[in-house]
């Protein structure tokens, strides 16, 4: 069965953006020729669920071929219907009938780039299999929080820990089941 996999960075008092959706604490640790494992991990996935904001935030900033590179399915967590791009299809259905399906179907991992509310959507009904989680450096002090109250007790266990010359610390975790 495919496993869901949260690769994602926060700062270190957990917010994994700053007030108005500002990621701009992430180039903190931007450093030439380091991806953090991003490519390898993105190697072992075919699948993208992702919010809508966050959706529209990387394809303004990086582009649409970040998510949609012709190799993987892309599914957009939205309210608003809206035709497919690609292989980009904007889902207003229920998340976990589609991770069940998702994780039902032959194919290489499922890769959840956020948002919060996605992540912890996820959480809640206990579906995230995988945690790769990078540490920024810095106090941000407000913003949006990685983990929300309320989600359930999940034990963890723990796979590895890098640091990085930059600061940034990579935590990975998978879920003990």
């Amino acid at each position: 069965m495919r496993k869901i996999s949260l690769f994602i960075a926060m700062s270190l008092d957990g917010y994994i953006a700053k007030p108005n959706d500002d990621l701009s604490f992430l180039k903190l640790v931007e450093k030439e020729g380091e991806d953090y494992g991003y490519a390898e991990f993105t190697s072992q996935i075919d699948t993208v669920i992702i919010g809508r904001r966050t959706y529209d935030y990387v394809v303004n900033e990086i582009g649409p071929s970040h998510y949609d590179n012709g190799q993987r399915d892309v599914y957009v967590i939205t309210r608003t219907e809206r035709p497919p791009i690609g292989r980009t299809i904007f889902y207003t259905g229920d998340l976990t009938e589609l991770v069940d399906r998702l994780k039902s179907e032959n194919g290489k991992n499922i890769y959840c780039d956020g948002g919060a509310e996605v992540i912890n959507e996820l959480l809640k009904h206990d579906l995230i299999d995988d945690f790769v989680i990078s540490v920024i450096p810095v106090l941000v002090g407000s913003g949006t929080r990685l983990f929300k109250d309320g989600i359930p007790e999940q034990p963890l266990e723990f796979i590895t820990a890098k640091a990085f010359d930059t600061g940034l610390t990579q935590l990975h975790y998978k879920r003990k089941r």
